[in-house]
């Protein structure tokens, strides 16, 4: 891992850092899409991420953002950290009123199932997500008591 994302790693944790992110995800999807996924507002990381499309469970209306992943045998596991606010992010809620998604990673766009990770698998899905991002551990601090969600987005297969 290059020193700079180990820097951003670092850094994740703090609310500055935080409050920054939001202010720039939209900025940071529009680098996104315009580069394949090889750059961001925070420039050229390691840090695997993704554009995941819900649709808005009141609009009907797409709904895209940017997160990190890691992997879990065939699916994407992703984390309604919300940055570490009270409430829980707008596209989990998406996805528990409609578990169909479409996630691109990089230039590829893939067809997704969610199903929310509870219990054992919860547990051993969040220390693995840690590792890619210590921030979470800050995070699920400042939620005040909201149980952080956690996501695995299975593609679907073309029949």
């Amino acid at each position: 891992m290059s020193r700079y994302t180990s820097l951003l790693r670092r850094l994740g944790k703090r609310r500055w850092f935080a409050a920054l992110g939001r202010r720039l995800s939209p900025l940071d999807r529009r680098i996104y899409r315009l580069t394949g996924g090889r750059w961001s507002v925070l420039g050229r990381h390691e840090l695997p991420t993704l554009l995941i499309t819900t649709t808005g469970r009141t609009s009907g209306l797409p709904r895209t953002q940017q997160l990190l992943y890691d992997t879990d045998a065939e699916a994407y596991v992703v984390v309604g950290s919300n940055w570490g606010q009270a409430h829980h992010p707008a596209w989990s809620s998406n996805l528990l009123a409609n578990p169909a998604a479409r996630v691109t990673v990089g230039d590829r766009e893939v067809a997704v199932r969610a199903t929310l990770a509870t219990g054992a698998e919860r547990d051993r899905l969040w220390r693995q997500v840690r590792r890619i991002w210590p921030g979470y551990d800050a995070y699920a601090e400042r939620a005040q008591g909201r149980e952080i969600r956690i996501f695995r987005l299975v593609p679907e297969t073309v029949p």
